[in-house]
């Protein structure tokens, strides 16, 4: 895998946005009406961002998926984090569904262990190019990163038809959370190698 350049910006961004176009998790945040698809992007232009500040965004070698990680124990505190923020309010969720949204990201957090890990936030692959192994290699490449850096891997996923996908890498279910959709939080411990 590679790491995207800054420049690269509109391919990821682009790529994630029709990857996850459909999403339950997504769409939830999202506020839905005509500008749907612009407030994807925007949520995806945010997620590029903070990855790039807490964690790394890696694209595979044709650039056709990426993959977005953060490093929770990394954040911290930043001017640029909080204004990526504000933008995102404005711009993806709306002030409406901010209660709705920081509800989700407080019963999100609740599950989540408080340990140093790899928490891969989006992975994605170009809809013309799924199902040809692209996003497989991909996610087995974040695998070994994690590792390497002696990281779990810990992923949520509301997409019911990638639960065996995520097994068949390690991958096991720790945890759901029901939100109108079920959202299943998975975790890949460093000893399943």
């Amino acid at each position: 895998m590679i790491q995207a350049k800054k420049e690269q910006k509109h391919l990821v961004v682009s790529l994630l946005t029709a990857a996850f176009r459909d999403n339950q998790s997504v769409n939830y945040i999202v506020r839905q009406d005509s500008q749907k698809m612009e407030r994807i992007a925007a949520l995806m232009d945010y997620s590029f961002e903070i990855c790039r500040l807490f964690g790394g965004v890696y694209l595979s070698p044709d650039m056709n998926a990426c993959a977005l990680i953060l490093f929770p124990h990394q954040r911290k505190f930043s001017i640029a984090a909080i204004w990526l923020d504000i933008k995102l309010i404005f711009r993806a969720i709306g002030i409406r569904g901010l209660f709705k949204t920081l509800q989700r990201e407080s019963a999100i957090k609740k599950k989540q262990p408080k340990l140093p890990m790899a928490y891969l936030w989006f992975i994605g692959v170009e809809p013309r190019f799924q199902h040809q192994g692209i996003g497989t290699d991909l996610l087995n490449q974040v695998i070994d990163f994690a590792y390497f850096r002696d990281l779990p891997v810990y992923l949520e996923t509301s997409t019911m038809a990638n639960l065996p996908w995520y097994e068949r890498a390690g991958f096991a279910i720790y945890d759901k959370l029901s939100l109108g959709y079920t959202m299943h939080f998975l975790k890949r411990p460093l000893d399943t190698r």
